[in-house]
């Protein structure tokens, strides 16, 4: 078998993140390195490796700065493949309630019998209210929904709510609720278990459903969304609620050639029977497309006012939704834990991170699985006990990387500010020992890590330039490895991932400015000019 040549590549900055060592005296940044297929062969200074390896064509990508692939931990391909495909409601595509009105308006002019209007990314802070009777004036007929940015809620118009069989009699289903106007009639909005029950058929409990897209335009949605993801710099990412129909659904994608990432997987706990019984479990796949873990509910959401908090939001009256019994939490993790795999839990609010850490404890001293890390995902609200309690299990913390970006202070006034300094904690979290990886959850921040880069450092919003939280800050060489390296050992892959060193994947990012030395608020604007995945080029400006 023919040996294969490598390519050299180079750049005026290349930001290895590699231990110190013989390719790099001293701890010195690379000048080049070499790829062979995938993987990185070697690194050092230019001339080195040109005498090494005499035959090597050489990449040179001149005054750009190379950064490892970068990683999105927790995000939702899947799960926004339709996106692609339906309305855009995000405040940047609509501007206000007018705005948004008109957009639906639209697209139900142009419905046909028996569709409904789906509409996604919508932010009642940014936008303003959108309710039931504003849909019912624009809508009378054609079923109408309009999903909050964070997902755990969605408005529906009557002729939706006629569709699914909500009555004005209808009581609110466990794990959630539906919402009422003042006068106690339905204002539309379905809220955490109330909107998955029926959204996600896996989770319901009987009813009817929304119907969804077909698996072929599904397959479109999701191609289109990996070419976004790649022309802002991913490589890697965690999809981070799966089932075995988007495993299909990305299956037929990566066949078709549109697969341009790396993605683990983590399986919704509702499909965790069929794979323990097929003996599918973490690390199942390649390095293309990998199961990591299992995925489990515990409460609501940030940016929803969901979250389940020991004490109550700014509203004294109110301290959130735990969307899962404890009972049922417990027993979801005992029997992931005991076969082996890895669990990640959505919880954000402390009551829910407390309970999620009290069943990891459990379990762990019953039925021990030394090196088996599970992960909180999110995990927004942290105390010291908390951050100590963690570091003894081992536990990974996903937390949210752009939310003070993208909400400022709107999180202030939310939570206040005084647990603002406790919330999405990274630098607690770096100061720990806690492994803490980089999160957009996408759709409900924005999927560019550039943004998330920033927001980690500057702890600013790019709106309103309101500080949240500063104490939380840390360094632009800090996020750079929470993206990357943090984000690597979420999913077990840091042995061949997250770094620009040999033995690791040939995935990189190629920058027009370097985010380590420029002003931290200008990281989200830096240029991605292009994205390699396994030595080869997904993505060119």
């Amino acid at each position: 078998m023919e040996e294969m040549t490598p390519t050299i590549v180079r750049a005026d900055s290349i930001v290895a993140q590699a231990e110190p060592g013989p390719d790099a005296p001293g701890g010195r940044e690379p000048e080049a390195f070499a790829m062979t297929g995938e993987t990185i062969t070697a690194t050092g200074d230019l001339r080195e490796l040109r005498d090494r390896f005499p035959g090597a064509e050489v990449l040179d990508l001149g005054d750009a700065t190379i950064v490892p692939g970068l990683n999105d931990a927790h995000t939702h391909l899947a799960l926004t493949a339709g996106d692609a495909l339906h309305l855009d409601l995000s405040h940047a595509a609509v501007g206000s309630v007018t705005g948004l009105l008109d957009a639906v308006a639209a697209e139900v002019g142009a419905a046909s019998a028996g569709d409904w209007v789906k509409g996604s990314r919508y932010d009642d802070e940014k936008t303003g209210i959108v309710l039931r009777d504003d849909l019912d004036r624009i809508a009378a007929e054609v079923p109408v929904i309009v999903t909050h940015v964070a997902g755990h809620w969605a408005v529906v118009n009557s002729a939706g709510l006629e569709w699914l069989g909500i009555e004005e009699t209808s009581t609110d289903p466990d794990g959630g609720r539906y919402d009422r106007y003042s006068d106690g009639r339905l204002n539309g909005r379905l809220v955490e278990r109330a909107l998955m029950n029926v959204s996600m058929p896996a989770t319901a409990r009987g009813g009817r459903f929304i119907p969804g897209d077909t698996v072929e335009d599904l397959q479109i949605g999701a191609a289109r969304t990996i070419a976004q993801w790649n022309a802002a710099g991913l490589t890697s990412i965690c999809d981070a609620l799966i089932s075995p129909q988007d495993i299909g659904i990305l299956s037929a994608v990566r066949d078709d050639g549109g697969l341009g990432l790396r993605i683990g997987m983590l399986l919704s706990i509702d499909h965790y029977d069929k794979a323990a019984d097929l003996g599918i479990g973490s690390g199942f796949g390649d390095d293309r497309l990998r199961l990591i873990g299992v995925k489990a509910f515990l409460d609501g959401a940030i940016g929803g006012r969901t979250c389940l908090l020991s004490e109550p939001f700014t509203d004294p009256n109110y301290q959130g939704v735990q969307t899962t019994s404890t009972e049922e939490l417990r027993s979801a993790i005992e029997r992931v834990h005991s076969d082996g795999n890895r669990i990640g839990v959505h919880a954000n609010g402390d009551a829910a991170i407390r309970l999620v850490l009290d069943a990891f404890e459990d379990v762990s001293a019953r039925i021990p699985r030394p090196g088996l890390r599970h992960r909180i995902e999110h995990c927004s609200l942290i105390d010291d006990d908390i951050l100590a309690r963690m570091s003894r299990l081992g536990a990974i913390a996903v937390p949210f990387a752009g939310y003070a970006g993208y909400h400022g202070g709107a999180l202030n006034s939310w939570y206040g500010t005084e647990r603002m300094g406790r919330m999405f904690a990274h630098r607690s979290f770096l100061d720990s020992g806690v492994t803490v990886a980089g999160s957009s959850d996408y759709p409900c921040g924005p999927f560019q890590p550039l943004f998330g880069l920033q927001s980690l450092v500057t702890r600013t919003g790019v709106d309103d330039g309101v500080e949240v939280g500063p104490a939380q800050k840390v360094s632009a060489a800090e996020a750079l490895s929470i993206f990357t390296l943090g984000s690597a050992e979420a999913s077990g892959e840091e042995t061949f991932k997250g770094r620009l060193a040999p033995g690791y994947l040939a995935d990189f990012t190629v920058l027009g400015e370097n985010p380590l030395t420029i002003d931290p608020h200008g990281i989200s604007d830096i240029d991605v000019r292009a994205t390699y995945v396994g030595g080869d080029e997904v993505y060119s400006e």
